[in-house]
């Protein structure tokens, strides 16, 4: 009868250990937007995006394809070739351009917009019912008081984020 007494206790013990075990493992999903058929899309081709705005700042063509091609290597499994890919995002920088957004009590500028546009040609290669080409935008604003040159970098990387999320979300996400 002990030893009956022993097992019981010891049966419990590996009931609850177990359970304890399966409830705190966790499913994890990691949500990025991307709804890609993995086992017909294997590839991207991203083309480098020249600048053919009015007004150039050199850096801009860096910041930007290098972000494009970040985001696609950071939120898909897509290999990214040179040639004959899957997927072919194609394009220019088409816009860089400041506006006067507010006026202040003497007359003077006081807020400036900076808007960058990018033009997209996409091409599916497994589905050409999505191939598409669209302008992409941003904009930036900064005080007036400031010359551009101290702020350019970073309202240029925002702009950049912005555009390329939306690109991404165009091309991959079907949204």
């Amino acid at each position: 009868m002990d030893l009956m007494k022993c097992k019981k206790p010891t049966g419990v013990f590996l009931g609850w250990v177990l359970t304890l075990l399966l409830s705190s493992c966790a499913i994890s999903y990691k949500f990025n937007g991307a709804s890609i058929d993995y086992e017909k899309t294997k590839t991207i081709q991203i083309d480098p995006f020249p600048i053919r705005s009015a007004y150039v700042w050199a850096p801009m063509q860096s910041i930007f394809n290098n972000k494009l091609t970040d985001i696609y290597a950071q939120q898909t499994k897509l290999r990214q070739v040179k040639r004959g890919g899957d997927l072919v995002v194609a394009g220019e920088i088409t816009g860089f351009d400041q506006y006067n957004k507010g006026v202040s009590a003497d007359g003077y500028s006081s807020q400036v917009q900076l808007k960058m546009t990018v033009n997209v040609r996409f091409t599916n290669n497994k589905n050409h019912n999505e191939d598409f080409e669209r302008q992409f935008s941003a904009t930036s604003e900064y005080d007036a008081t400031q010359q551009l040159i101290a702020v350019q970098e970073q309202l240029v990387t925002e702009m950049t984020k912005d555009i390329t999320d939306q690109i991404f979300n165009a091309t991959v996400a079907n949204w």
